[in-house]
């Protein structure tokens, strides 16, 4: 029984860590968004359209900085549902409550993977400025940390009784 709590806290920091980390890359990548629908092209009545046109168009950082701010927030999004769903399961600590959590969770990860992938290439491209750098550092940490978290949780349900 101490193991499964020890276990149970662990889950627990990491589902806040991985909480207050993912509304950071929300804040930063809204961010990122706003500045780009304000300061990107102007498309109208009497105005051509740039040689080098792109529907994600972004002013700063470099050519993979609009695929890279698009999946991270939509991996921020899911994964604050990610947290909110693993707060029910840590509340109730049932394995009814765990294939939920458990799905998002991974579902979460991945997709944090995906644009981990292209903070990658942003960093191979290297032009941006300090808050994509963080938001770069900070899906590379949580590609780490959900995993940790997906392992706890799961590593737990092999601890409590039936």
């Amino acid at each position: 029984m101490v193991l499964s709590q020890q276990i149970k806290l662990v889950a627990l920091l990491l589902l806040v860590l991985n909480f207050c980390m993912y509304v950071i890359v929300l804040g930063i990548g809204g961010w990122a968004m706003n500045r780009a629908i304000d300061h990107g092209f102007i498309i109208g009545p009497g105005f051509d359209l740039p040689a080098h046109f792109s529907p994600i168009y972004f002013p700063m950082g470099n050519a993979a900085t609009g695929f890279f701010v698009m999946f991270a927030l939509i991996a921020g999004v899911v994964g604050v549902a990610s947290a909110i769903v693993g707060l029910n399961h840590i509340r109730t600590w049932t394995g009814d409550s765990l294939p939920s959590a458990a799905s998002v969770a991974a579902v979460s990860w991945t997709l944090t993977l995906l644009a981990m992938g292209f903070a990658w290439k942003e960093i191979e491209l290297s032009i941006r400025n300090a808050r994509l750098r963080t938001m770069e550092a900070f899906l590379i940490i949580l590609s780490a940390t959900q995993l940790l978290y997906i392992a706890a949780i799961h590593g737990a349900s092999s601890f409590r009784r039936p």
